[in-house]
């Protein structure tokens, strides 16, 4: 005999979150610092999909749109990852000196300049 109200559960095969972020390089790319291309294939080769580089395939997506570069992932992707891996690009080029990555908000990172002020006045 059958119980009212409960149901079977189905299995439910959603749509996959589809997660974008976006690197801006605008101030390093107006300076001629950083070439947004160089940026875009390290991160073709260097992010890993289930393990591995070199993995993409339909999971990840990566374009450039003059100086930003934008990545679209399926859901288990983080942010964290973008900035460990620019920071990576950073330290290659020996920029990490001098440029810093930063998020203006909740979807892209930003590189800027490190502010160097020159405290003349106290002196």
């Amino acid at each position: 005999m059958a119980i009212k109200g409960i149901k079977k559960k189905a299995a439910v095969k959603g749509k996959k979150q589809l997660l974008k972020f976006t690197i801006d390089l605008q101030q390093p790319a107006d300076d001629n610092i950083i070439e947004p291309k160089d940026l875009e294939k390290f991160l073709n080769s260097r992010i890993k999909v289930e393990g591995k580089t070199g993995n993409l395939g339909e999971r990840v997506t990566i374009t450039r749109e003059k100086s930003k570069i934008h990545v679209s992932a399926e859901a288990p992707f983080s942010k964290r990852y973008l900035k460990y891996l620019s920071k990576k690009y950073l330290k290659m080029q020996q920029l990490r000196d001098f440029l810093r990555v930063v998020a203006p908000n909740k979807t892209s990172y930003e590189l800027r300049y490190f502010n160097i002020n020159e405290d003349n006045e106290e002196e």
